[in-house]
């Protein structure tokens, strides 16, 4: 099997695996991906690391992280040096949705191995 076709069994075998998230949740695939990988990568919490770092659509990530914040998952927090510089940290209430997508990323990794 080639690379590219073991990684796109492990992708799609990982979204079906949180896919079961996203639905329990409520989220959309977007923003479990974005709660995961704030969850993962504390360092790259802005907007614009997420969309440097996942190479995601600024537009996309915006309206995801705007739902998250609505949904109480998110705190977004200006710099006090630096009106631009805004922060997103996850919140409490975003930590059983945290475990459910770190249970999913443990069995897509089952597969790879």
């Amino acid at each position: 099997m080639y690379f590219w076709d073991k990684h796109k069994t492990i992708t799609g075998y990982y979204e079906l695996l949180s896919a079961e998230v996203c639905d329990r949740y409520g989220l959309t695939q977007m923003e479990c991906d974005i709660r995961m990988f704030l969850h993962n990568n504390p360092q790259h919490n802005t907007a614009a690391e997420i969309v440097k770092v996942r190479k995601s659509t600024k537009s996309h990530v915006s309206t995801s992280l705007k739902n998250l914040e609505n949904e109480g998952l998110i705190e977004r927090i200006q710099s006090e040096d630096n009106k631009k510089h805004i922060e997103i940290v996850l919140l409490d209430k975003a930590e059983l949705i945290v475990e459910a997508g770190i249970k999913a990323q443990k069995s897509s990794q089952t597969l790879s191995g």
